[in-house]
């Protein structure tokens, strides 16, 4: 007997001490272990990319991070409730990889509250979380040591695939928040200048200048060559580089090696080029096309020289000058391509609905030379390449579109090109002149890491191809109608951050389709389309029985016929019931089996896993009793 008590107290004390040491290992492992993470879900959701840890590791600076989320305030939106804690999760994990460097606050602001008036200040967007006129908030504010500040206002669902962009992008901005420098090389009137005083830039120059310092190189062609310069210029835009002398050729590729970032435009036919005729010979018609056909030959790319992309899907409807069809006709040469013909994994194409070409090149891989090339914006299938003296002397359009014939495949017009490339100058710096040896170049660069977005299309920047004149208070106002400027824009910011910036790409969304109710949902569906497609046919069949007795009827007044009508009339309200009786029995046979699922569901989770726990602890204690008697 004393035995037995003394084994009760035993057993029960070591279920105490089992408890408390249970207890301690949590209070350990949640205050010692909180950087040991395993992300375990399909998609990696929780796992940063190796671009955004570098960027973090590399924190000069702390970088404050305050996180409002109306968790409590949002119970009546669960999907926004469920992607708020998914948020925070991941900016946790930002805070882990910053070594310190990240301050992360969470904050959920009460109504009235001072929390509240940082967060209106900070320019946070709400929702109206219930009818009582409660607000709800879910954003980021981001400082820097210099209290530059960053905002996201509200996050988005449909953006989760670019959840990891904005916040790697936000904390990169405050880390570095000098304005960008890009340096524009123009031979079209891109920029106005002082020769040019009348003259005024380009729309898509005077939206760049807000949020960058745009250099004007080509006023300049004496020191062109030396202005661009990796160290000096984050961004080089080339545009429509007709001829290019071999220095300026070399600074170009030179740049390119060393990392610098570049968005070039090259085109067959450039609409907006001002090159005159030569007096000499005024028949002839002046050189309107670029292709730099040096450093695509070393990516393996070319331009089709002498064509024209037309697409029959996006060929843009224009004034006709046919009295017999003032309606309009399709305009091959120009395109009107939408979101069908952009590249969504790419953060400079992926939010774009609408862009407009004019006379737009095809580039074509001629050679893989290891590079990275990867598609922006493509035609449709449906497309061809037009020949470009007949879109030059051509101008009924109904004759141009006579000659499309369609070459089935997609014409590529814009690209990411990235990887090793080789230079285009394989012995060095070359000679200015033929009695110049003093040509080498100490820090000349065989072969690098190039990033460059590469565009057939100068056409894309025009004015009148993406922006409409508004006149407000007195001053013009151009009124965006394309995307044309914010395909520029996003591809110079998007280089103009460094190469851990430019790899993040789009990530999985966290949505997780529950296939077998799907299933069921469209058997269910395709049953009741088709019982429903059998009840219009039957109706109308059983419809032109009715007009036919009541024709009838009408030619010949007797009561069998009346009595035949009746009888059909009632004959097709009591199939119509049995029908839609057959109707609703498919769509509660839908119910039922979607709930029957459930409930199988919820009894292996609720009963069966802990039933199977509960005997294999049984089994496990009946063994070690029987062993140790």
């Amino acid at each position: 007997m004393k035995v037995s008590v003394k084994n009760k107290i035993v057993s029960g004390t070591g279920l105490i001490l089992a408890t408390c040491l249970f207890v301690a290992t949590i209070i350990l492992a949640n205050t010692a272990l909180t950087s040991w993470r395993i992300d375990l879900t399909e998609n990696n959701l929780f796992t940063l990319s190796a671009g955004t840890k570098n960027i973090l590791r590399n924190l000069e600076e702390p970088v404050q991070i305050d996180f409002y989320f109306s968790q409590k305030a949002m119970s009546d939106f669960p999907l926004l409730v469920n992607y708020g804690v998914r948020v925070r999760d991941m900016l946790e994990e930002y805070a882990t990889y910053a070594d310190g460097k990240l301050i992360l606050n969470i904050i959920e602001p009460d109504t009235f509250s001072e929390a509240e008036d940082q967060a209106v200040a900070s320019g946070l967007r709400t929702v109206a979380a219930n009818t009582a006129g409660d607000r709800a908030y879910f954003g980021l504010v981001g400082t820097n040591a210099t209290d530059d500040e960053k905002v996201i206002p509200f996050f988005q669902t449909n953006r989760e695939v670019a959840l990891e962009y904005d916040i790697t992008k936000l904390i990169f901005d405050l880390a570095y928040p000098e304005r960008r420098v890009v340096g524009v090389v123009s031979q079209l009137p891109i920029m106005a200048t002082a020769d040019t005083p009348a003259g005024r830039d380009w729309t898509i120059i005077s939206a760049l200048k807000d949020s960058f310092d745009v250099k004007n190189l080509s006023q300049d062609p004496d020191m062109l060559a030396a202005n661009i310069d990796v160290d000096s210029l984050d961004v080089l835009m080339l545009v429509h580089p007709k001829k290019l002398n071999t220095q300026v050729l070399y600074a170009i590729d030179q740049y390119l090696l060393r990392g610098g970032k570049a968005i070039i435009f090259i085109d067959p036919l450039a609409e907006l080029d001002q090159t005159r005729p030569d007096p000499a010979n005024p028949n002839i018609v002046p050189d309107l096309a670029s292709y730099l056909p040096e450093l695509l030959e070393r990516w393996g790319l070319e331009m089709s020289k002498d064509k024209i992309v037309g697409d029959i899907n996006a060929a843009m409807r224009v004034r006709s000058d046919d009295v017999r069809n003032p309606q309009g006709v399709d305009y091959l040469p120009w395109l009107r391509l939408t979101d069908k013909n952009f590249n969504k994994d790419d953060f400079s194409t992926r939010e774009l609905n609408l862009i407009h070409l004019g006379t737009a090149g095809s580039l074509e891989i001629t050679e893989d030379k290891g590079l990275t090339i990867t598609p922006l914006i493509q035609t449709s299938k449906q497309s061809t390449k037009l020949e470009r003296d007949l879109i030059l002397f051509q101008r009924d359009p109904n004759i141009i579109m006579n000659n499309f014939k369609s070459e089935d495949k997609q014409m590529l017009i814009a690209a990411r090109i990235s990887g090793r490339a080789k230079s285009y100058f394989p012995d060095g710096k070359p000679a200015t002149d033929e009695a110049d040896d003093e040509t080498v170049d100490e820090a000349f660069t065989a072969t690098g890491e190039i990033n460059v977005i590469l565009v057939s299309d100068t056409d894309i920047m025009a004015d009148h191809f993406w922006t409409r004149p508004q006149t407000m208070f007195g001053i013009d106002v151009p009124q965006p109608i394309a995307n044309n400027g914010d395909f520029v824009i996003n591809s110079i910011e998007n280089l103009s951050g460094n190469t851990d910036l430019i790899s993040l790409r789009g990530r999985e969304k966290y949505a997780r389709p529950f296939a077998i109710v799907d299933n069921i949902r469209r058997e269910a569906e395709a049953k009741f389309r088709e019982r429903e497609a059998e009840l219009q046919t039957r109706l109308e069949e059983t419809e032109k029985k009715i007009r036919a007795l009541q024709q009838e009827q009408g030619n010949e007044q007797s009561y069998l016929l009346n009595n035949e009508l009746t009888k059909e009339i009632e004959k097709f309200r009591a199939d119509r019931l049995a029908i839609r009786k057959e109707l609703r029995d498919v769509q509660h046979e839908l119910k039922k089996n979607i709930e029957k699922l459930g409930a199988q569901l919820r009894f292996i989770n609720i009963v069966l896993i802990p039933l199977l726990i509960t005997l294999m602890a049984l089994f496990v204690g009946i063994y070690r009793a029987n062993k140790r008697a």
